[in-house]
């Protein structure tokens, strides 16, 4: 089941609404009426989701391509969850996705795009610093496989 291709998105879509579903429920259950404690626990789960969002960047550019791992797993995945954070999310906490207004909704929407961009984005950053993403471990065993062969002499 790991290997079809819808797994991997998922799975990340499912992974980044538990955060959101987490977040929820402590902001209900804990912080029930202090706008303060809500909007620091939102802005929480929003850095929790790209850091999750950087380290799993971080990983996945490691073994694919980018053109293998970014649009169908990454954004799919991504768009997936805020979907579901976005829509169904509200009800965990008993409310609804547009009684705050459209504001409201469409704040949620942008925090959570800006987190997500900014989260793979280091993720990426970091592995290519760091040499282990695809396209440097390429460059590396291309350049170690040409000085392993000797240079052809060529007789006249």
């Amino acid at each position: 089941m790991r290997q079809q291709r819808w797994f991997a998105p998922t799975a990340l879509a499912i992974g980044l609404f538990a955060i959101n579903v987490v977040a929820r429920l402590v902001i209900r259950l804990g912080f029930d009426g202090d706008d303060s404690a809500e909007s620091n626990a939102s802005i929480v789960m929003f850095g929790v989701i790209g850091l999750s969002l950087a380290v799993w960047t971080f990983f996945a550019c490691q073994r694919k391509r980018p053109s293998d791992w970014l649009l169908p797993d990454l954004v799919f995945g991504a768009v997936g969850g805020m979907l579901l954070t976005v829509l169904v999310g509200p009800f965990i906490s008993g409310g609804e996705p547009f009684s705050n207004g459209a504001g409201d909704f469409f704040s949620q929407i942008w925090l959570y795009a800006g987190f997500a961009i900014v989260g793979t984005l280091l993720g990426y950053w970091v592995a290519m610093m760091l040499g282990r993403d695809y396209r440097s471990r390429s460059l590396k065993a291309f350049t170690e496989t040409r000085a392993a062969k000797p240079r052809k002499v060529v007789r006249r």
